[in-house]
């Protein structure tokens, strides 16, 4: 499997299953455990989509040794604020079954304190990478200007169809790179 480089050096898969709208805790199970069972190794889940315990229990039962996983979750809006964050990290541990996260995102731009949250925990090694989800140029921009950590990641929409070079080209240029959901345009 090809891996995207961080920029603080973590590598991650650049082919990963996303498991936004897949309710049914089963479905979401085996969805993960064939995705797994298949050679894939990032997982995207979020405190939103209600599953991460599905996607926990696919984990435990898979087998793959966690060192092989890259596991994604986020921050949900109800979540913001500095001790919000924190307790809503330590959920979805819990609810994923993992004493670490290879990437958090923030779900929603907020200036909030959750960021200083994630850089906490990142220092504290609880997470390998930080970023946010479908942040716009200016929000993430802003959020780079006032904060110790520039986000390794920032998960938009991208696709044939919504190609987002501007967008590409400005995280680039601050280093952060860019993770695309629906790039298939809705499969």
């Amino acid at each position: 499997m090809e891996q995207v480089t961080l920029h603080n050096g973590v590598e991650m898969p650049i082919l990963g299953l996303g498991v936004y709208q897949v309710e049914d805790p089963a479905v979401c199970e085996q969805s993960v455990l064939a995705a797994l069972s298949a050679g894939y190794r990032s997982i995207d889940t979020a405190a939103a989509y209600l599953n991460e315990e599905a996607v926990g229990r696919a984990i435990k039962k898979s087998g793959v040794p966690r060192g092989e996983l890259f596991v994604t979750t986020k921050l949900w809006i109800q979540d913001a604020g500095y001790e919000s964050a924190k307790r809503a990290f330590q959920r979805s541990l819990d609810r994923l079954g993992l004493d670490y996260l290879d990437l958090y995102l923030i779900h929603q731009p907020f200036n909030d304190g959750a960021w200083r949250a994630m850089e906490e925990l990142y220092h504290e090694g609880r997470i390998r990478a930080i970023g946010v989800s479908n942040f716009y140029p200016d929000r993430l921009v802003d959020l780079i200007d006032h904060n110790e950590i520039t986000p390794m990641v920032n998960q938009i929409e991208a696709h044939p169809f919504f190609q987002r070079t501007a967008d590409q080209q400005l995280m680039q240029q601050r280093g952060v790179a860019m993770e695309s959901w629906g790039s298939f345009a809705e499969g």
